[in-house]
């Protein structure tokens, strides 16, 4: 029997899903799918991935702001998201809150100040530090100034890069810090050379499989939403990709997004 699947990044409770949460959940159990994370975008939807996380089993989720909507967030969020990852992380793992995310920077936005997004993304750095969370990570255009104020917090809980496409080489400098590098639908486009080269080459313990659907369709699905039961489909091409044998790297990549959050 093959090992279940761990969607490391997928916004369920966005449009897409929302007619019917339930069977679309069920179509990612069917397709071998046993746990899903939930990043959070803004305070306007840490309500809603707690509740999705609370009525369905081995759904988690993250709790913080993401870059892209850098102008809706304020410093009084920053002071909610510290009450709130108090609360919700009191009680470990079983809260369902196992994440500081998806936050970052975004330096492909020239409309917003890049030294107000690294300010914001400081203090999610120190929220994870503070609560021993693994950090999800959004990244473009950033890779250099992320990894040093990463390198200068030292944090001990590491995290993922979500949605990466980038070098081996910026790919090392996070996985050398502690960090996974999220694997999704990139790896299909047959034209991502450089994306699936450097996939190909990374030691296989540091990769976990994401779909962050409903973004980032498969190739041939493109026009499509996303959805968790294709993660499947790129397990399949990261197995076309690397070395080693199915079953070792189905089970170690299972194993991977469990360790990320503390599930091992």
């Amino acid at each position: 029997m093959p090992p279940p699947l761990f969607d490391t990044h997928c916004h369920l409770d966005f449009e897409p899903f929302k007619n019917d949460l339930s069977g679309e959940i069920e179509k990612a159990r069917t397709a071998g799918v046993e746990k899903i994370f939930i990043p959070s975008v803004g305070e306007w939807n840490w309500d809603e991935v707690a509740r999705i996380s609370e009525i369905y089993p081995g759904i988690y989720y993250g709790l913080g702001m993401h870059p892209y909507f850098f102008d809706r967030h304020t410093y009084e969020h920053v002071a909610l998201l510290d009450s709130r990852l108090q609360q919700q992380c009191r009680h470990g793992v079983q809260s369902g809150c196992v994440a500081v995310g998806e936050c970052g920077l975004d330096f492909a936005l020239t409309e917003y100040d890049e030294a107000a997004q690294q300010a914001l993304f400081e203090q999610h750095i120190g929220l994870a530090k503070k609560y021993s969370l693994p950090l999800v990570l959004h990244c473009r255009k950033a890779h250099q100034p992320m990894v040093k104020m990463l390198k200068k917090a030292q944090l001990s809980g590491g995290g993922v890069l979500h949605g990466f496409s980038g070098s081996y080489q910026q790919a090392k400098s996070f996985i050398d810090l502690g960090f996974y590098i999220g694997v999704g639908g990139t790896i299909t486009y047959p034209r991502a050379n450089k994306t699936r080269s450097t996939i190909s080459a990374l030691p296989l313990d540091s990769l976990v499989l994401e779909t962050d659907a409903p973004d980032m369709p498969l190739y041939g699905y493109q026009g499509r939403p996303n959805h968790p039961m294709m993660l499947k489909m790129v397990l399949n091409e990261l197995i076309l990709l690397r070395k080693e044998e199915e079953q070792t790297i189905a089970c170690q990549i299972w194993q991977n997004g469990c360790n990320l959050f503390g599930f091992s």
